[in-house]
């Protein structure tokens, strides 16, 4: 359940506020959606409560990609409705409405991912809005179900790709991607409430305008300056790299023209970091999941970036026990990993997803083997992982500070996502504060994270 911002309201007449209590499953891509739908309702005069017993109705944003995420999400409406009775369910599962009733056949409404008006018209249905103008006031940035100090910046929805074992494009559609004006309005609104850092996210981010032909939008920007700007993963990267703070980019397919941005990872204009999904390195695996990348460009795209910004941090996600994989097959994903020496790497044993095509492909792994392969390969990391952190130590790195302590405090330097990647564990005469950017001497290092003093503020 979320931390939702939640505070009394009252219309005109001195009535309570309907209050709505929300729980957001699944990916950053999905807690966007969350967010733009909780500053909707909290514009219209609701208030927002952690609590389940005593609200007037349930939002639940389900996860629709896993059969795993989907157990989760069913048994989040199954604990909405034991503690409150009216639930309102969103998001991916939404597209299977019938799975839900089947579960639940209680719930109030079901609505797909994205779509926010038909929410906020089930809502207004089981509890009309009590809008007080004097109160119910809204900050320009939405609502945010982040720390103040960072924020996922979502550029498009959908996807064009056709991954054999994914979902997405059925659940969300094709690739819409935001006119590149509109997510730099976002972008500045954001930076002006605080934020120091704008996590981009999408489906695939460096398709970003592939659809619209790379339209060019206008832009005003906070210096009263009209800007044009292309919707295309390089412009939008120069754009956002003027607005001071730090910008990490994730979902990133390795398409040639990535290269064009790696020397703004080098002027530090944005982070060092790329996040790609590969998936995997061996062809006639990448083949039956209908990936488009292949080990042999992967990895000479890997030595020219390294090249261009030696200190640029990788990470990747990766696939074992995908249908048909064998042993050989595995042993030249364990082969790539070495030679690729990325710097952070997750890793997830193949689970079938209801209406993906993988689904029909011969030889199955059984479930044995998906664990072994799991385990060999996440000790294959953790000792590259180990490896590339040690190289670390000694040097000097700035540090955001997401969690304070009265002598230790945890942040992340710039080679570090929130939530995924690792941290790094400062040690200060002085307390720091969360969204604090500082410099820190890295002392020391394990597998996955940093430990050091402050050496600058």
């Amino acid at each position: 359940m979320l931390d939702t911002p939640a505070k009394p309201a009252s219309d005109t007449d001195g009535a309570p506020a309907p209050k709505v209590s929300f729980v957001s499953l699944g990916c950053p891509k999905a807690l966007v959606d969350s967010e733009r739908i909780i500053t909707r309702l909290r514009a219209e005069g609701y208030e927002l409560t952690r609590e389940h017993k005593g609200s007037d109705l349930v939002i639940v944003n389900t996860c629709g990609f896993l059969d795993s995420a989907k157990a989760e999400s069913l048994d989040a409406i199954g604990l909405a409705l034991n503690e409150n009775g009216k639930v309102i369910v969103t998001g991916c599962m939404g597209a299977e409405p019938e799975r839900i009733t089947t579960a639940h056949p209680g719930v109030l409404a079901i609505t797909g991912p994205q779509q926010y008006e038909s929410v906020l018209e089930a809502v207004h249905r089981a509890a009309p809005p009590k809008h007080n103008p004097f109160i119910d006031l809204v900050p320009p940035e939405g609502i945010k179900l982040t720390p103040r100090h960072y924020a996922y910046l979502k550029i498009s929805e959908g996807c064009n790709n056709r991954c054999t074992f994914c979902i997405i494009p059925k659940l969300r559609g094709d690739l819409v991607s935001r006119p590149a004006a509109d997510v730099m309005r976002e972008a500045e609104r954001l930076v002006q409430a605080g934020v120091k850092e704008l996590l981009v996210i999408s489906q695939d981010t460096s398709a970003y305008g592939l659809d619209t032909k790379y339209a060019t939008s206008s832009w005003k920007n906070a210096a009263g300056e009209t800007r044009e700007v292309r919707a295309k993963f390089l412009d939008l990267s120069h754009a956002l790299g003027e607005l001071g703070v730090w910008v990490r980019m994730h979902y990133v397919y390795p398409y040639k023209h990535v290269d064009d941005v790696i020397p703004l990872m080098a002027d530090r204009k944005i982070l060092p970091y790329l996040d790609m999904p590969l998936q995997h390195a061996n062809a006639d695996v990448l083949r039956r999941m209908k990936r488009p990348a292949s080990q042999e460009k992967t990895l000479d795209s890997i030595r020219r970036w390294r090249e261009m910004c030696p200190d640029l941090t990788l990470r990747s996600t990766f696939i074992v026990g995908f249908p048909g994989e064998t042993d050989a097959e595995f042993e030249t994903l364990l082969e790539f990993l070495d030679e690729a020496s990325l710097d952070r790497v997750g890793c997830f044993k193949y689970e079938a997803v209801n209406g993906a095509p993988a689904n029909a492909l011969d030889n199955p792994v059984p479930e044995e083997i998906k664990e072994e392969r799991w385990h060999r390969f996440m000790q294959a990391q953790q000792k590259i992982s180990a490896r590339r952190l040690k190289r670390k130590v000694g040097t000097r790195q700035q540090v955001i500070i997401d969690e304070a302590g009265p002598t230790v405090a945890r942040g992340r330097s710039m080679a570090d996502a929130p939530e995924i990647d690792g941290n790094v564990y400062i040690a200060s005469r002085r307390p720091l504060r969360v969204g604090e950017i500082v410099t820190v001497k890295i002392e020391r290092s394990d597998e996955y994270d940093l430990h050091g003093s402050t050496a600058g503020f």
